[in-house]
């Protein structure tokens, strides 16, 4: 049995690029180690949710932990950074943002778990942290420097399938269904990068609980939890990757040596 580390941006992000290959590690037996580079602090809010006094800081971590227990992860750790914020806001530059730490101190922080764990697959985020978001794409710079650092043999770049996604919105729009403002052209991967596909149906109720379990942030009635299940099967059921020194043309269905 192996050990994999996810990392992610901030609570949440698990459970929507990574949450089936978690569990479905978990349940073969490996090892699933969760770290987050940030609290999330600049989430927006669902209304209501905060108790009096309680920080959305503190309700992300509480959610987080609650989100990996679904997932079978083992272990969660926050690399301690602070949200920077969308792309373009003053949070940017913020003394502790994520976006403004040193590459190579981050990911030093990072190849320090990886080296603990003797971690065999890292999983990251593309070069342009999926939609461009600024702590995504650290994510992205810090993982693979990470995953240098520390020799970790196997590290996949978690993204999703740019011409799938586009195909889906014309389907939606021919359907006159919703979907989200994500710009097609900008988003994810093109399929000729892709080297690994997993499909993930099995663990769809554990990736829509673990959804759940983030309350601050995804409400029941968002686009995600409200899709039928055959939609949402459709839209989170494989799970992409790159791997780092891989070949789309020899495509692999999992991450683990076989």
């Amino acid at each position: 049995m192996a050990t994999m580390v996810s990392f992610h941006a901030h609570p949440d992000d698990e459970c929507i690029s990574c949450g089936g290959v978690m569990r479905a590690a978990a349940d073969a037996g490996h090892r699933v180690v969760l770290v987050v580079a940030t609290r999330g602090e600049h989430g927006e809010i669902v209304p209501g949710v905060l108790a009096d006094g309680e920080t959305l800081a503190e309700r992300r971590v509480e959610e987080t932990h609650e989100s990996a227990k679904v997932l079978g992860a083992a272990r969660v750790e926050f690399l301690g950074y602070v949200d920077s914020g969308m792309v373009d806001t003053d949070t940017n530059g913020a003394a502790g943002s994520f976006w403004s730490a040193d590459v190579e101190e981050a990911a030093e922080r990072l190849a320090a778990i990886l080296r603990e764990e003797d971690a065999e697959v890292l999983t990251c985020y593309d070069r342009i942290g999926g939609y461009g978001h600024p702590d995504h794409i650290q994510v992205h710079r810090v993982g693979r420097r990470a995953g240098e650092l520390a020799g970790t043999p196997r590290v996949y770049e978690a993204t999703s399938n740019r011409d799938e996604f586009r195909r889906m919105a014309e389907m939606a729009r021919e359907a006159g269904e919703e979907m989200p403002d994500l710009d097609p052209e900008s988003f994810g991967s093109p399929e000729s990068e892709l080297t690994t596909r997993v499909d993930v149906t099995p663990w769809l109720e554990a990736k829509r609980a673990a959804m759940r379990a983030h309350r601050s942030q995804i409400p029941d009635d968002s686009f995600f939890l409200a899709l039928p299940h055959d939609r949402f099967a459709l839209a989170f059921g494989t799970e992409w990757f790159i791997r780092v020194g891989g070949d789309p043309a020899h495509r692999e269905d999992t991450l683990f040596p076989t």
